[in-house]
C-alpha cells in the first residue's frame, strides 16, 4: 500500500466515522451505563448491582435493550469531537461555514451541561458510574473530561480568537486548584481524581498538569506554571526504569496499582503537552518521554499495530488502546520529529480499519480470537477514534499534503451532501 494510497484511505475512514456520528447526533451507548437502567439502579444487593455492570462492559451481546437502557450524550465525547473538528478544519477537510455550525451545537451542551457548585466550568459522566473500586454519581466532575474539553475550548479559542472560550478554559483551572484535593509531597504534588476523593492516579494528575501548562502558556499566570511543574515532577519520580508508570498508589499505604494499559498513553501526551507548552531547559523531561515511549511501542504493540489489553494480558484488543496509540505516537512525532512514530501511528491506523471498522461507519469495541464485541460504544470507540484520526490527518495534511489534499473535495462534498440531508 503506498503512501497516497494510505492516506486516502485514512480520510475516507473518517469520514464514514464522522457521517455515522452526526447521523446519531453524537449519542450513543457507554459501556459504562448499567446504572442507566432503573432496573439495575434499584437492585438492594451491592455485589449483584456490581456483576450486573461488569456483564454490561465486558458482554458482547447487548443487553442494553432488555434493561431499558437508552442512548445518551457524554460531555468528554463531545470535547473530544469538538478537538477532531477543530483539527479537520486546520487540516482543511472542514469548511469555515459548516465548523462553525457543529461547534456551535458542541459547545453549546457542554456549557449547559457543565457541573455545578464548583470554582468553575468542569465536567463529570451525565449518569451514575461504578466500576470494581469505584463509584460516582452523575455529574461529579472529575479532572480528566475536564482536562480534555477544556482542551477543546482552548483550540476553539485558537481558532476563533473569542475570549469567552478562553476564559471557560481559565475557570477550569479554578476548579483544579482549587476544588480537588491536593497531595503535596517532596516529590511535588498530585491532583485527586475528584473533589470527593484522595485518589493518587498519574494519568488523571499529568493530564491536569498538561491543560494548566497550555493556559499558562497563553496567560502567563504563575501559579499554574508552578502547580503545572509540581504534578509532572510527582508523576515523574514515580516512572520505573522501563518506562512505565503504575496506574495509582494509595494514598494511605502508598502501595502501587500496577494496571499498565492506555494509560500510558495518556501519561506520554500529557508530558508531549507539558514539554511544548512549557519548554523547559532539564532534559529529564524529554528523556522521561522518549523511555516511556519506548515501553508503550515495544511493550504494549506488536509489529503489526495491535495493542495489548492490559499486560501481561494480551486480549481483548480495545478500541480505546487503538486510538490512544495512534493519538500518542501522532504527537511523539510532532514533538520529537521523528518518522518511526507517524510511521508506526500509521501502522496502527491501517490495522484498526481494515479489522475495527464497521461498514457502516463506526467502530467495533473489542476483537478476540473467534469473538468481536461489534457494539458501537460513543464515547469509549467512535469519540477517540474521531479524535485519532483527526490528529493523525492533520499531521498528514502538514507534513504530506500532495498525497492528501486531492481528495479533500470529494470527501467534503459527500459531507456537504450528508449534512443536507440531516437539515
Amino acid at each position: 500500500m503506498n503512501k497516497n494510497f494510505e492516506n486516502n484511505y485514512i480520510l475516507e475512514s473518517l469520514n464514514r466515522l464522522e457521517n455515522y456520528v452526526r447521523t446519531h447526533n453524537y449519542s450513543g451507548f457507554d459501556p459504562y451505563d448499567a446504572l442507566n437502567s432503573n432496573n439495575i439502579k434499584s437492585l438492594k444487593n451491592t455485589y449483584l448491582k456490581l456483576m450486573v455492570t461488569q456483564i454490561f462492559v465486558y458482554s458482547p451481546v447487548n443487553f442494553r435493550k432488555f434493561f431499558k437502557t437508552t442512548p445518551g450524550k457524554n460531555p468528554k465525547a463531545f470535547g473530544l469531537f469538538l478537538q477532531a473538528y477543530c483539527k479537520l478544519l486546520k487540516a482543511k477537510i472542514l469548511d469555515k461555514d459548516e465548523f462553525d455550525l457543529i461547534s456551535h451545537e458542541l459547545t453549546d451542551f457542554l456549557i449547559k451541561n457543565h457541573s455545578k457548585g464548583y470554582s468553575g466550568y468542569c465536567w463529570g459522566l451525565l449518569f451514575d458510574w461504578q466500576d470494581i473500586t469505584r463509584y460516582l454519581d452523575s455529574g461529579v466532575p472529575t479532572i480528566v473530561p475536564t482536562s480534555y474539553i477544556g482542551q477543546s475550548f482552548l483550540d476553539l479559542y485558537e481558532i476563533k480568537k473569542d475570549k469567552r472560550y478562553l476564559e471557560i478554559a481559565q475557570s477550569s483551572c479554578r476548579f483544579i486548584l482549587n476544588d480537588l484535593n491536593i497531595k503535596k509531597t517532596d516529590k511535588g504534588i498530585c491532583f485527586s481524581y475528584t473533589p470527593i476523593d484522595t485518589h493518587l492516579i498519574h494519568n488523571a494528575n499529568m493530564l491536569g498538569a498538561a491543560f494548566l501548562a497550555r493556559v499558562y502558556s497563553i496567560t502567563k499566570d504563575k501559579n499554574l506554571l508552578d502547580h503545572s511543574r509540581k504534578a509532572i515532577d510527582f508523576s515523574l519520580s514515580y516512572q520505573k526504569t522501563d518506562g512505565s508508570w503504575a496506574y495509582s498508589i494509595n494514598p494511605n499505604s502508598e502501595k502501587e496499582r500496577n494496571q499498565i494499559d492506555f494509560h500510558q498513553g495518556f501519561n506520554l501526551d500529557a508530558l508531549c503537552d507539558f514539554i511544548k507548552y512549557m519548554n523547559p531547559k532539564d532534559e529529564k523531561y524529554k528523556n522521561a518521554l522518549i523511555k516511556g515511549a519506548d515501553f508503550y511501542k515495544k511493550k504494549q504493540f506488536d509489529l503489526e499495530g495491535q495493542s495489548a489489553w492490559r499486560l501481561p494480558w494480551q486480549w481483548p484488543i480495545d478500541i480505546h488502546h487503538q486510538a490512544q496509540g495512534i493519538a500518542t505516537f501522532t504527537k511523539l512525532f510532532k514533538l520529537l520529529n521523528n518518522k518511526k512514530y507517524l510511521d508506526f501511528s500509521k501502522k496502527i491506523t491501517l490495522w484498526t480499519i481494515k479489522n475495527m471498522q464497521d461498514p457502516s461507519g463506526y467502530f467495533y469495541y473489542q476483537k478476540w480470537p473467534l469473538i468481536t464485541n461489534r457494539i458501537s460504544y460513543m464515547r469509549w470507540g467512535q469519540a477517540w477514534m474521531m479524535y485519532s484520526l483527526a490528529t493523525l490527518l492533520n499531521v498528514i495534511n502538514k507534513f504530506e499534503t500532495n498525497s492528501l489534499i486531492k481528495n479533500i473535495k470529494k470527501i467534503n462534498d459527500a459531507r456537504s451532501g450528508a449534512l443536507k440531508c440531516l437539515i
